[in-house]
């Protein structure tokens, strides 16, 4: 299935359930494969796909005044706008925190939501 990507996202997050994680916002990474309309392809117009820019916008505006426990319940927001506001047909979504436990460079998970698997 055809998708657009952003890969390695970098922005400064309210994540974390812990006392220090909610003192100061930490960095994250996002990458993002969101199912492109199948009109995108048809038509040489922005009107008919999903514009990137817009996402990583919309995105960096939403982490500026929320806070997320879990980096899952952060995925799945991210999804449901890509899914819902941006109507992609599906979204795959991976956020990881960046060097939160030593010796480890990245810790994370991967959500997918909507129709890829169907097709």
């Amino acid at each position: 299935m055809d998708a657009i990507f952003i890969h390695e996202l970098r922005l400064e997050a309210s994540v974390g359930i812990y006392p220090r994680e909610r003192a100061a916002r930490q960095l994250i990474e996002l990458n993002l494969e969101i199912g492109m309309p199948e009109a995108a392809t048809q038509h040489d117009d922005i009107a008919f796909t999903i514009d990137y820019a817009e996402v990583v916008r919309r995105i960096e505006n939403e982490f500026a005044v929320r806070h997320f426990n879990l980096l899952e319940t952060l995925a799945e927001y991210v999804s449901g706008l890509l899914t819902g506001d941006f109507r992609a047909p599906w979204a795959r979504v991976t956020v990881a925190k960046i060097g939160m436990l030593r010796g480890v460079r990245r810790v994370g998970v991967t959500i997918e939501r909507g129709g890829r698997s169907e097709g």
